[in-house]
This record gives C-alpha cells, structure tokens and sequence, in this order.
C-alpha cells in the first residue's frame, strides 16, 4: 500500500512539474525542484528526461540557468545523467541555436559533457550539424578546437558509430550551407565513407530535389518567379508563397556551391572500366558477366546524379572536366546508357550533342551485351516519382520516339546486335512493354468509348433543341414564332454547329475504337485522332452553351427583363469552363504531339540548315494525371 501511495505522488509531483514547464512557471518549477532529492536532474518524463532536459528542449535559457543554480558545486558531477537515447542535458541544447549561452554554463560546470556521446554515438557537436543549427554549431567547434589540438582526438566527434560523418548527416537534412562550411574546415571529410560504402559527394548527387528551383512543375510559381525577383540574399517576404520560393532558391544556391566544391575536388570518374571493342562483338561469343551491383556505393558521383536526375551536377562536372564524358562503371555502362535506362532526356540530349564523344559513345557495348538501343527496352522507374506515372498511351508514346532516336544515333552494328539473352533491341523493347501495351490500348478504349457516350448525348440534345425551337411554332405557317430575332439565328447557328461537331466527333472515336492498336499506331496516329475527338467535343460542347445563352435571352428578352439575361449569359458559359479545365493536362499533352507532328511536315517541305549528323532534339518526358 505505501508503494501505490509513493508512486502515486510522484506521478502527481511530475504532473505539476510538467503542467508548470508548460504554463511557463519558472518559480513553481523551482521550488517543486528544491522540495525534491535530485533536485533539478530528478526525472520528469517516461523517457527518462529530467526537468533541465525538458528546460532545454523549450528553450527556457532563464529556467535553465536557474535550475543549474540549485545544484551544489559538490555534484556537478551529476550532469552527466542521460535518458533513454542517450541525451545528455548539452545534447539537448545542441538541437537549437538560441540555447548556446545556456550550452556554455553547462560545459563549465561539467566539462565532460563535451565528449559524451548518445546511444548512436553522436556528441552534442555532431548533434549540433545533423540538425543544421549553425550558431550551435559554430560554438561546439570553438570549444572542441580548443580543447584538443590533435586531429586523431578531433575525429572522435566528426564520426558516429555507423561511419557516417558531421559532413554526411548535414547533407541528408540538406542544410547545405552549414554542409559547405565543413567541407572547407574539415576537407578529409569529402572523401570519407558512411556505413553504405556512400561519400558525401554520393549522397548529394542522389538529391536532385536539392537543384530545384522551387518551380519547375508549376506554372504559376513559375510565372511569379519570372516577374518577381527572388533575391537569395536578401530578406524573406511574409507572404507564404513568396518566403517558400525564397527558402527554396537558397537551398538551391547553396547546393550547387557545395557540388563545386565537390566536383573541384573529386577524380572518381578517373576510375573507369576499360572501353568495349565493338569490332570484336560477335553474337555467340560475347561472355556472359556475373557481377551484379546492388548498391549506389559502386558508383561514381558522376554516374548517381544522372541515374537520380541531378542534371546541375552532371553540366558543372563536364564543365570542369569534359574528358568526365568517358566514364564507363563496372558494368561496362557510358553515360548514354545511363541517361536512356533511366529517361533522364536533358542529360540525354546534352551528350548527343557534343559531337566528338558521341562518335566512340555510341556504339559501345556493357557486359550484359546491350548497346545504348537495348536501354531503352530496360526501362527503370524512378520509385520516388511512382505514384506520378502519366497515361500509358502517352508513356508508351514517349518511349517509341526515344527508340526512333536513339536508333537514329546510333550505328548500324548496335542496331542489329543481340545481347547476351540473344534478343535484339527491338525484340527486348517489345517483350519489355507487353504490359504497357495492354495497359496503353485498354486506356485508349476506355477514353475513346467515354468520349464517344458524351458526344451521342451532345447530339441527342442538339438534334432535340433543334426539333423544338424556343417560342414554339406558328400555328398557321408552322415557321418558328421568334425566327425574326437576331438571337434565334445565333441559336440555329449555333446548335447545328454543336450538332455537326458532335456527330463528327463520334466518327472520330469509333475509328479510334476500331483500330487495331498495334504499336506503330501509338506513335502518332491514335494521338492525333484523340486530339481531333477532343477538339470537335469541346466545340459542340461550347456551341450548344451558346445555343442555351441565345434560348435563355430569348425568352428573358420577351418578358423584358434585359438585366436577367446579362446575368444569366456568361452563367451559361460555367459548364464549359468546368469541361474545359478538367481535360486541360490531357489537351496540353495532345497538343504537343500535334506540334511535333506540325514541326515535321513543316521541316520536310521547308528543310533547314543542317545542324550536324548527330544532333537531334527530343520531347520532354509527358506526365499525365489523367
């Protein structure tokens, strides 16, 4: 009975204690914390914190100082204690940059916190750089300069008991100011290793998020940026868009000085495969490789930030090294096989058009056999962008014509050349898209039978409107009572357009519904006749709006009520604005096959002067959310 009672009050010393700590009631806290054994370290939480752990996790400088105050000199010693993780009272300060003063008392009570480290081997300092506090950071440095002089004592704080170091984990959180900062003050960091076999160069070129200004997906930040000037270094705006924009643009600014840094002191793409001889290929007698990579540790910075899309990081990188262009990985891959498997078209379209690499890239060879025209039947989907998968249609599409250009740069060996499955390009990019092929063709069906049920209700309505004019027939001629009117001819126009356009449409999709849905027909054809639906759908559907206007002003006009039908007008216009916005994405995708399509009759009765035989301009990748 006298435990329940006892562990009853403590529970009710730790409520008030808490409840006090929240309230911010700093005499309360400090008198309960006298009544107590332990003073200010007495454990407050479930989780083994005591009450200036909690102090300095609100940032309670004047509490924190207080409490400190009530331990006797004879057991400073007792600062020491931790809680569950590890934390001792300094690393609790080291999280925030506004408790340094509060660290600085701490330190000089009990010196030995400094070294102390958490359950995974982290000391305040390291703490300090994994949260990107820079203050903080700054100030532990100080002290552990100043304290050890010798490089072997200081890199006690610099790694963690998983390899990783200050430099790694301030990338991961992608504070990369205070990651360039370390770069320049400990350079033996940049070539360090974490537990993954992962430089800190590594880690960077597979945050492509990290280059982004903040609004290559949106056209309206887009807009704001293009007429708004976004100066990194100056004040943040209040407005939230604008300060999101703003944080955005420092983080990007800061990556690509911290990858400079980087690429002007690494030489990993120095270490290369030897170059394929691609007279020497012969079917039968290509040996068959066993080594299997199943870690980005094997490599090259170079070779991550084009598999990840860091496309900054790969320009500087041939910028400050061009001869980087011959890098070939372990397994036998260039940079053309890469950027093909992995879709990553600017950096695709960067190397076919630097003429001289291109000649030897272009026709070499992996382990696995595959030419650069093989990568495009290998696929790979990024799983961070998975949940943005476009349209099958339109992902098939879009790898039809990288084949037709990535056939068209390369030479005629590879074009024919088997791997070591003995299967051509063609033959891999075939049994590679079965299902994409059955996914495009039921996607295609369903948007074109869709389509077609809404045009025969459009045609239905049109050829009903037309039977019964609004004010009726005359009862003696049997012509239309309001046929005088400047707004029934705007109607009879306007829903015999609507009529027409819909019934056209319906020929359109049926002949979509009716194609045989091979893959050539997913390169232009069915595309342009999606388009042309569409179009003719949109317009009968806007032309019967206007026959609705001109039949709800007709009627306003007899009973006099003008105002009404200035209202009631644009009303009118509502559902094609709804129709409209809900099929922009996939009219805007449409739109750009038909200027493809446009460019390329344009360019074959009008021949402009050549730019190279190498050079070519591909589509960026579509991504459709219909």
């Amino acid at each position: 009975m006298a435990d329940t009672t006892t562990s009853r009050n403590y529970r009710n010393i730790n409520a008030d204690l808490y409840k006090a700590l929240l309230e911010g009631d700093d005499t309360k806290v400090c008198d309960i914390c006298q009544d107590l054994p332990d003073g200010p370290l007495h454990k407050l939480t479930i989780h083994n914190d005591t009450v200036v752990h909690v102090a300095s996790y609100y940032k309670r400088n004047n509490l924190v100082l207080q409490l400190l105050g009530l331990l006797p000199e004879d057991q400073f010693n007792k600062l020491t204690s931790k809680n569950d993780a590890g934390n001792t009272i300094l690393h609790a300060t080291a999280a925030n940059n506004k408790t340094v003063e509060v660290a600085g008392e701490m330190l000089r009570r009990e010196p030995s916190l400094l070294t102390m480290t958490d359950m995974h081997g982290e000391t305040p300092f390291f703490r300090a750089a994994r949260y990107g506090k820079s203050k903080s950071f700054r100030f532990f440095r100080e002290e552990v300069s100043r304290r050890f002089a010798r490089d072997e004592d200081v890199r006690g704080f610099l790694v963690r008991d998983d390899k990783a170091t200050i430099l790694h984990v301030a990338i991961h959180s992608e504070n990369f100011d205070l990651a360039h900062d370390i770069a320049k003050i400990y350079p033996m960091l940049m070539g360090e290793q974490d537990g993954d076999g992962m430089t800190s160069f590594q880690l960077l070129a597979c945050k492509p998020s990290a280059f982004n200004q903040g609004y290559d997906d949106h056209f309206f930040k887009r807009f704001i940026c293009k007429f708004i000037h976004l100066n990194p270094r100056e004040q943040m705006s209040r407005v939230p868009l604008l300060k999101q924009l703003h944080k955005q643009r420092i983080k990007s600014e800061s990556a690509k000085k911290l990858a400079t840094l980087f690429i002007e002191n690494d030489a990993s793409w120095e270490s290369t495969s030897p170059l394929s001889n691609e007279k020497g290929i012969k079917l039968q007698e290509i040996e068959k490789s066993h080594i299997v990579i199943n870690t980005t540790s094997h490599y090259s910075p170079f070779f991550l930030a084009t598999k990840s899309g860091s496309t900054e990081i790969v320009k500087e990188i041939l910028r400050v090294y061009p001869q980087a262009i011959e890098h070939i990985d372990k397994d036998g891959r260039n940079i053309l096989h890469v950027a093909i498997e992995y879709r990553r078209t600017e950096i695709y379209k960067l190397v076919i058009n630097m003429k001289g690499p291109l000649m030897r890239l272009r026709g070499e060879i992996d382990k696995q056999g595959n030419s650069i025209l093989h990568m495009v039947g290998k696929k790979v989907i990024d799983q961070k962008a998975k949940g943005d998968i476009g349209s099958p249609a339109f992902v098939l599409r879009d790898d039809l014509l990288l084949f037709e250009h990535v056939k068209h740069i390369c030479t005629p060996i590879a074009t024919s050349h088997v791997n070591n499955d003995g299967m051509t390009a063609e033959q891999l990019f075939i049994k590679n898209n079965e299902q994409l092929h059955i996914d495009a063709k039921e996607w295609m069906k369903s948007m074109a039978g869709n389509c077609s049920v809404v045009a025969v209700l459009f045609a239905t309505v049109a050829f009903t409107s037309s039977s019964t004019p609004p004010g009726g027939f005359d009862a003696v001629t049997g012509n239309p009572i309001l046929e005088s009117r400047t707004f029934f001819t705007v109607f009879s126009l306007a829903n015999g357009l609507s009529l027409t356009f819909s019934l056209t449409s319906i020929i359109i999709f049926l002949s979509i519904l009716t194609s045989s849905f091979q893959l050539k027909d997913f390169h232009n054809p069915l595309h342009d006749k999606l388009l042309l639906g569409l179009t003719l759908l949109i317009l009968s559907w806007s032309t019967m709006m206007i026959s609705v206007a001109a039949t709800i002003i007709l009627g306003g006009s007899s009973q006099g009520k003008d105002w009404t039908s200035i209202i009631l007008y644009p009303i009118t216009f509502f559902p094609v604005v709804v129709f409209v916005v809900s099929y922009v994405r996939l009219y805007k995708l449409l739109i750009k096959v038909f200027e493809e399509r446009l460019k390329k009759v344009i360019d074959l009765i009008f021949p402009q002067p050549s730019l190279g035989p190498t050079t070519i301009f591909i589509k960026e990748p579509t991504r459709s959310f219909v």
